[in-house]
């Protein structure tokens, strides 16, 4: 909001995990999945949180990935929908439950999937510049406390997505240990080579003239 840029920082993240939350949060609902009431709560509020996100991200982004982000948006709504739809109007009891919980658990390894596009620019680019650290740290951090807290709990369907994010965040942490004294490198590289590409249109220019 500061710099009205979205930079290089990828909207995908935002506009999966709040489908993630959307889904995680109708799982946890009584009638869906008893004694879950929990996970309903945090991923109502987490919901709220991306919506913000993604209104934000939309406000700043530039044209081509705000269509994308907005295509994206859509699918994920329609997708949440359609799950609400089946489980109560086609489906009671364990079935409703084994129906919600496989979707929260597909796209929760999405949600937690989709900083690859992002790992993959900090390989790239060897710079950590659009990861953010606090970012990967609560990824690691939320993943492995619900990884804990599923297995405690005998709920697969929460255990095993959020084991595989806590993989993803110790993966991302790796990264950052790795590139960090890099970040911001590619911003200076760039401006020297900018400066250097200047100095010799001018020298050009300047023998142009001369001529």
């Amino acid at each position: 909001m500061k710099k009205k840029s979205t930079e290089q920082f990828s909207g995908v993240p935002y506009v999966m995990t709040l489908l993630n939350c959307l889904l995680s949060a109708w799982y946890g609902l009584p009638f869906v999945s008893p004694n879950n009431m929990l996970v309903s709560t945090i991923n109502g509020t987490g919901a709220v949180i991306e919506s913000i996100y993604v209104l934000i991200f939309l406000i700043y982004a530039p044209k081509k990935e705000k269509v994308k982000i907005v295509g994206l948006l859509i699918i994920v709504l329609s997708v949440f929908g359609a799950v609400v739809l089946v489980s109560m109007l086609a489906l009671h009891g364990n079935g409703r439950k084994l129906f919600c919980g496989v979707a929260a658990t597909v796209f929760s390894i999405i949600m937690y999937g989709s900083p690859l596009t992002i790992i993959r620019l900090v390989i790239k680019t060897k710079s950590v510049e659009f990861m953010p650290f606090f970012l990967s740290l609560f990824v690691f951090l939320c993943g492995s406390s619900w990884f804990v807290f599923g297995l405690l709990g005998k709920d697969p369907f929460v255990a095993v997505p959020n084991g595989f994010g806590s993989g993803l965040g110790a993966v991302q942490l790796i990264l950052y240990a790795i590139y960090r004294k890099n970040k911001g490198e590619n911003e200076v590289i760039t401006a020297e080579k900018l400066a250097d590409n200047e100095k010799g249109n001018s020298k050009v220019q300047s023998q142009d003239a001369q001529v």
